[in-house]
């Protein structure tokens, strides 16, 4: 790759700790350099308790904005002069945009997932759907599907009280939607998907570590006009997933959702759409 940066080139950061693994540089300036914009995407480390300084650094060096990752996704949310509704109602940020010297919050990763249900034409608008997990996605996932219009929310968790922190906020936040949390029970998982429009999964169950798991153990068990959708995308079909596929059920991985969080941060910062279809060829290799 030639060298691009300039002394005119600006900054967008990453801020999260760690961040060695993040694809996210690669992604924005693969990007940056297809359109021809005079940006660079860099990650930097900032340790638990240092987000201020952070984000004070990113006014200082007139960076256009940034992400904002673990550990600091909720605590960001203090030191912004302006936040977006949806963000201040899911109760975190993920990308930050800098309006000379004025941040402004905005959260994704909800957004993320619903444009990949909507490039797969699933109608989600006054449906019923199963969540399971009640960690950072799941909480933005489920927020962001009610604020966009799911008529009904079920969300299954190991420990019901961060269920319940969540839908709480939901039903108290979006009226329009009627949010119920379970403790996670495969028999009542699986009763509830019977008249549910999308199942997701939002826990961590068939990653690398747990990659023979998933939160239903029986593919007789998932309703052939059920859609599936699992957050994890590597591997590319979780065990899920390929219970769904023999089950008839149409369903996507998390691939599209973390490229669509990615793709609408990077309208806010450049008001451009992002080249989506390289981002997948060349670095996701799809």
């Amino acid at each position: 790759m030639a060298n691009r940066i300039q002394g005119t080139t600006t900054l967008v950061g990453l801020l999260g700790y760690p961040l060695k693994h993040s694809r996210s540089p690669h992604m924005h300036n693969t990007a940056f350099e297809a359109l021809g914009l005079d940006h660079v995407y860099m990650a930097f480390e900032v340790q638990e308790g240092h987000i201020k300084e952070g984000l004070d650094a990113m006014r200082i060096l007139n960076a256009e904005g940034c992400n904002v990752t673990m550990p600091h996704k909720k605590k960001v949310l203090e030191f912004l002069d302006e936040v977006s509704e949806d963000a201040r109602i899911i109760g975190s940020c993920n990308t930050v945009k800098n309006d000379n010297g004025k941040l402004t919050g905005y959260n994704t990763d909800g957004r993320g997932f619903v444009k990949a249900l909507e490039e797969n034409q699933v109608e989600f608008k006054g449906k019923k759907i199963v969540l399971a997990g009640a960690g950072g996605a799941a909480r933005a996932v489920a927020t962001q599907l009610a604020y966009d219009g799911a008529g009904e929310l079920v969300l299954f968790n190991r420990t019901l009280s961060s269920a319940e922190e969540i839908i709480d906020n939901i039903n108290r936040n979006i009226p329009t939607c009627n949010g119920r949390a379970l403790e996670m029970d495969e028999e009542v998982l699986k009763k509830e998907i019977q008249d549910a429009a999308i199942l997701v999964n939002c826990t961590s169950l068939g990653m690398k570590a747990t990659i023979d798991q998933a939160i239903i153990s029986d593919p007789a068990a998932l309703p052939k006009d059920l859609f599936v959708a699992d957050i994890v995308y590597d591997p590319a079909q979780t065990k899920l997933l390929k219970m769904a596929e023999q089950a008839g059920c149409r369903y996507m991985n998390g691939l599209m959702m973390m490229i669509w969080q990615g793709a609408i941060a990077f309208k806010i910062w450049t008001g451009k759409d992002m080249p989506v279809d390289l981002i997948k060829k060349e670095i996701f290799g799809h």
